[in-house]
């Protein structure tokens, strides 16, 4: 039975305090191994034309945007079987936001309407500069917490394909010294997130072709299964 606990912290991750957030992921993994991941990123440059829709097109448009852009922020969501967050001992709940230092606005490629709306929301690119996370530090830590090639673990994302190549692009590269560079092809990449990520990987908005009821966004998918979605629809407290 889910708590009944409303608070949701976020906990923000800057480079003074990566490790120990690290280290937290790793005491509490075995107890919460449904993972859900979400990133923001200087938008999408390259767009797909309207007749070129098959999967090795769509694949071509993604590794054009990932292979040029960058990561700039990566939420996880750590649960339990019945969607219990950890509390660590206290009466809130906690979930992790990731901020990073590689992006610099003022000369790497972006799309101008994504970045106008990340700050909107709240996003410091200067801070960002500044005391973000070194993302080759983070994948490093990433693989010592427990949540890659582990099968116990089970990803879940909503719309996720773009989420799974920017961290492949940054895994392949650091654990396998690829090229910094999405692989050419789509079964090269599929066999990546399968070897990083394990047998267990659900995007949301593909099971939903499958369910002739769900329709729209995340919040009106969670509104139609009669989820409670308050953490996306209240503004969480941030831990620092």
């Amino acid at each position: 039975m889910a708590m009944s606990c409303d608070v949701v912290m976020t906990r923000s991750v800057w480079s003074y305090n990566l490790e120990v957030e690290f280290e937290l992921i790793r005491r509490v993994i075995g107890f919460f191994p449904f993972i859900s991941i979400d990133t923001e990123f200087s938008g999408v440059i390259f767009q797909s034309h309207p007749t070129l829709r098959q999967p090795q097109n769509n694949y071509a448009v993604m590794k054009a945007n990932v292979d040029c852009i960058h990561l700039i922020q990566v939420g996880l969501t750590l649960s339990d079987y019945h969607g219990n967050l950890p509390t660590f001992g206290t009466s809130h709940r906690f979930i992790w936001e990731f901020n990073f230092c590689e992006f610099d606005v003022t000369c790497h490629p972006h799309a101008p309407h994504s970045i106008t709306l990340l700050q909107r929301q709240g996003m410091d690119f200067h801070k960002n500069r500044n005391f973000g996370v070194n993302i080759v530090q983070f994948v490093e830590l990433m693989m010592i917490s427990g949540l890659l090639c582990n099968s116990h673990i089970h990803w879940i994302t909503f719309h996720g394909a773009y989420d799974f190549a920017y961290m492949i692009k940054v895994l392949s590269h650091h654990f396998l010294h690829m090229q910094p560079l999405l692989p050419p092809n789509l079964d090269h990449f599929l066999q990546l997130v399968k070897f990083f990520f394990g047998q267990e990987v659900y995007d949301v908005k593909h099971l939903m072709r499958f369910c002739p009821n769900l329709h729209g966004g995340l919040d009106r998918v969670s509104e139609s299964l009669g989820l409670d979605n308050s953490a996306r629809k209240k503004s969480s407290r941030r831990v620092r």
